[in-house]
Formats: C-alpha cells, sequence, structure tokens
C-alpha cells in the first residue's frame, strides 16, 4: 500500500487510542482502519480484513434498513462524506459476522489537512437503543 498522508497516519493512531469504534478511508474509499471497539460490533478484527475496497467494505458488514433491505452505499454517511467532503451522518442497522443485527448511529468527517488538502474521511459511530 503506498505511504499514507500525515493526516491519515495521525487520524489512525488517535483512533486506534479511542473506546468509540472509528472506521478510516481514503479519497477513493479504501479501507484503511478501523479500531479494536468497530472490531467488536463487526464481528471481525481488522487484522483479518485488512484493507478493502469500498465495494467489498460497504457490502461485508451489510448496512440494511428497518425492513431488512440492503442499503445502497451511496446511502452511508460515509460516502457522503467522500463524495461532497463534509460531514453526514446517519442512523442504520448492519447485520454483523457474528449474525447479529445492530442498529447504530454514524458521523461522518473529512480528513482535510492544514494546506486544505483533502485525504480521506473517518467514520465514528455507535449502538443506538431504539425508542
Amino acid at each position: 500500500m503506498p505511504a499514507q498522508p500525515l493526516e491519515l497516519i495521525l487520524a489512525r493512531q488517535f483512533a486506534d487510542s479511542l473506546s468509540m469504534p472509528v472506521f478510516i478511508v481514503d479519497t477513493e474509499g479504501n479501507l484503511l482502519f478501523y479500531n479494536e471497539p468497530a472490531e467488536e460490533i463487526f464481528g471481525l478484527r481488522f487484522s483479518e480484513t485488512g484493507g478493502m475496497r469500498l465495494e467489498e467494505w460497504a457490502t461485508l458488514f451489510r448496512p440494511i434498513d428497518e425492513e431488512g433491505n440492503p442499503l445502497p452505499p451511496e446511502g452511508l454517511p460515509l460516502v457522503k462524506t467522500l463524495t461532497n467532503q463534509i460531514p453526514a451522518s446517519g442512523s442504520f442497522y448492519i447485520n454483523n459476522l457474528k449474525g447479529e443485527r445492530i442498529l447504530i448511529s454514524v458521523t461522518a468527517l473529512p480528513v482535510i489537512g492544514r494546506s486544505n488538502r483533502y485525504s480521506g474521511a473517518l467514520a465514528i459511530f455507535w449502538k443506538t437503543k431504539l425508542q
């Protein structure tokens, strides 16, 4: 994998120290990292998946709506942020690799350095309880 911009290296280091689940992608949507709290939700360790293209991760973790219909990648907050380079948020279900259906809320942020260079995006997410 090619060398990453400093902002993404620092984002990964920051994510690795958080207790909140975090998912980091480059400008093309390629998965660069997700942290241990995200592994618990997904049911799969990052060391088992490594980097993945958008088309792979957007279906592997099976995002779905309330009725169980698959969500297209362009409907996900992280993909919206990649497309528009602005924050996006939303909630949806995932069927993780343990067979659990989990409602998560996601806030995605663009990673833009001091030189205004766009380097990718990160998503912070958490389990949501039904009201």
